[in-house]
């Protein structure tokens, strides 16, 4: 048996002093794994990192938090009742293994989406899809004009469909409280012929009918850990089709519960595995076949 992480980003920072370190201990354990780029940078890294490894592959995109600069904390990296601590270390390769620290703390720097550069990282065989792309109005930076921001993140989400349509590569959609107008984007490509691999909605946080909504329309669903501590995720993921989930961690983010706070790895998939065979009563075995099948249907670039 062996699982695919659909979307984690091994090749960031959080995982400088060890990377191949924990690249190996997730391969080890049969997982392989999708590292996902957010900036031109990361998408560029990625796919040296996936050079280097069979069971490694990357995406290339702009993140739309990457869109303008921001600093900020998630809750839902920590642990119940812990607050933020922004000086935390990224790692800490002196800890026991599964204690590594881990910055909450997020930042981003300004980018605009360069096509041509893209497109030629697009073009590399071990680039399976397009982006991390997509709406995120769930943080507005203060002091910036909330529309002038959701416009940038539009017009940026629609230069990666157009990519995505042009290079037939699937898509690796992030949204953060804009479904149903990232429903309406997704629902007007679809329309139009174009964005004809389709792709994933990342790290799913909505209701059962906008998860329905995007299946109509050809994209499968993917979940994080989040799903196992999240009751009102376990209520809709119980009640959508198998056949058309992908897991993931998002590392270095979101691990799972019980080790919420510290540093996520792709190997620890498995949990989000083994909570979703329990909601819907089948076996890891049978979820690890299906979400491995499914994620390889999306990304069909993976051999």
């Amino acid at each position: 048996m062996y699982l695919i992480d659909s979307h984690c980003h091994v090749h960031f920072n959080a995982y400088r002093e060890d990377m191949d370190e924990v690249i190996r201990r997730s391969l080890e354990a049969g997982v392989f794994m999708i590292t996902v780029g957010t900036q031109s940078d990361t998408s560029r890294r990625g796919l040296e990192v996936a050079e280097k490894y069979d069971g490694v592959w990357a995406t290339v995109g702009l993140h739309p938090n990457h869109l303008t600069k921001q600093e900020f904390n998630d809750e839902d990296e920590l642990p119940p009742n812990l607050p933020p601590n922004p000086s935390s270390p990224s790692t800490n390769a002196t800890l026991p293994y599964g204690e590594v620290a881990f910055s909450h703390l997020v930042k981003t720097r300004e980018e605009k989406f360069d096509v041509d550069l893209f497109r030629s990282l697009a073009a590399h065989p071990k680039c399976v899809g397009i982006g991390e792309t997509g709406l995120d109005f769930y943080r507005i930076p203060e002091g910036l004009d909330p529309e002038v921001v959701k416009e940038k993140q539009r017009e940026t989400a629609r230069a990666h469909f157009d990519l995505a349509t042009e290079m037939n590569l699937p898509l690796s959609i992030h949204c953060r409280d804009a479904y149903d107008e990232q429903l309406e984007l997704v629902a007007q490509y679809v329309s139009a012929g174009k964005i004809p691999r389709r792709g994933v909605i990342h790290c799913f946080s909505g209701t059962e009918a906008q998860a329905r909504s995007f299946l109509d329309l050809g994209f499968c669903i993917s979940v994080t850990g989040i799903l196992t501590f999240s009751k009102d995720l376990q209520k809709v993921v119980r009640e959508l089709p198998l056949e058309r989930l992908l897991v993931e961690t998002d590392s270095p983010y979101l691990s799972p519960a019980p080790e919420r706070g510290k540093r996520n790895e792709p190997w620890k998939v498995k949990h989000v595995a083994q909570t979703l065979a329990e909601l819907k009563g089948v076996s890891l075995e049978e979820v690890a076949r299906a979400t491995v099948e499914n994620t390889k249907r999306v990304f069909d670039r993976i051999k």
